[in-house]
């Protein structure tokens, strides 16, 4: 398959512990299930978003084979954003901001239910998690008439809102379920207009809030000492100690101050720090996953590059791939490598196998994020 540059992985010196972690034994190649959202040209603009039709679905990813199959494919109404993995094997797709539907969809990809929010007096930001019951989805949210915050509670069978929590921020993007049962949530800060555009020369306001789901209660706050650094994408890490790792993009006025941006920010509970200043993502990162160590990898989407951030070395980051707009990033269930959807194909990058990567088995442009589906391949 024709990219950019190969898929490489250089290994920086690690501590004892951080590589006895990484060296098990060699594990057998998977196949993945994956939900995914992409778009598909359909007019000789496809640069043009108008002239891109929309989907979501499953595909199937046999690494053994080298196989790419899409088992599900669905068109919808709009760009699709964040889905989310249920425990019945099936999935939640959510309209990019400002959103007005959601779909729901069982284990083989089926359509079960799809509502739409013409009419509701909130817009979704793209987000969701489900209760540890399976009994209700929360969806980040914005009222686009004052561009307050806010966080839905919907009945997972219907998808209809039965209340409603504020975020205590501006817009609130991707939302996580914290070991203690409240809701970690990444207010973005960013004020935006009825139709989700930024609005020059407001001053941004990002904050990672824990709330107790309950009641809406405010927990605590975080803030970074620099406020154009917008909160966007959260992922948990797989190592002994429990970090929250958080993608930022950079919103600065001015290009350079962009690129020279750091792009990820790590939560141990108690603070919120940048512990790089590590540009080369170049003031955006479009997706993380937890990595290899108890560390995280971010995609660079812009840049065409992977970077993975390990808790051994914190004050840098490793290149681990470089290929055409790589953004969607799934983590391996063992905790040593991810997935990433890129512009030509999905690739692989693990601490115990060579690179690789499969070409998409039709044209397509895969949009921001995947999740990995419950059951088998």
């Amino acid at each position: 398959m024709k990219r950019r540059q190969a898929l490489w992985a250089p290994w920086p010196l690690l501590a004892k512990d951080a590589w006895a972690q990484l060296n098990p034994a060699l594990p057998a190649e998977p196949v993945e299930r994956l939900a995914s959202a992409w778009r598909v040209a359909t007019g000789p603009a496809a640069a043009d978003d108008t002239t891109q039709g929309h989907h979501v679905g499953v595909l199937r990813v046999d690494w053994a084979l080298g196989q790419v199959q899409v088992q599900a494919d669905v068109p919808v109404p709009s760009r699709a954003h964040g889905l989310l993995a249920l425990a019945d094997g099936g999935f939640l797709a959510l309209a990019n901001r400002p959103g007005r539907w959601l779909l729901r969809c069982d284990a083989q990809g089926q359509v079960i239910q799809l509502r739409r929010l013409d009419g509701e007096p909130r817009t979704l930001n793209g987000h969701a998690a489900s209760s540890a019951d399976s009994r209700w989805i929360f969806t980040t949210e914005t009222d686009p008439t004052t561009g307050t915050g806010w966080i839905s509670v919907r009945d997972a069978r219907t998808l209809a809102r039965v209340t409603q929590i504020e975020s205590h921020g501006v817009d609130p993007h991707q939302l996580l379920w914290a070991p203690d049962g409240q809701l970690v949530v990444a207010n973005g800060g960013i004020a935006r207009d009825a139709l989700g555009r930024k609005l020059a020369g407001e001053t941004m306001a990002p904050s990672l809030v824990l709330i107790k789901a309950e009641s809406g209660r405010l927990m605590d706050r975080w803030t970074l000492p620099d406020p154009q650094l917008s909160l966007r994408h959260l992922a948990w890490s797989a190592g002994p100690e429990r970090l929250l790792g958080v993608a930022l993009q950079a919103e600065h006025p001015s290009a350079a101050e962009r690129q020279a941006a750091p792009t990820l920010a790590v939560w141990d509970g108690e603070q919120l720090k940048l512990p790089t200043a590590d540009s080369r993502a170049g003031g955006y990162a479009g997706d993380i996953a937890a990595g290899p160590g108890g560390g995280f990898v971010i995609s660079a989407q812009k840049q065409g590059r992977g970077l993975w951030w390990h808790p051994a070395q914190p004050q840098q980051m490793t290149l681990v791939a470089e290929l055409t707009e790589p953004c969607a990033l799934v983590a391996w269930p063992d905790g040593r490598g991810v997935s990433l959807s890129a512009g030509r194909g999905v690739a692989r990058w693990h601490s115990q196998m060579a690179p690789r990567m499969l070409r998409w088995p039709m044209p397509l442009a895969p949009d921001n994020h995947w999740v990995r589906l419950a059951g088998l391949g």
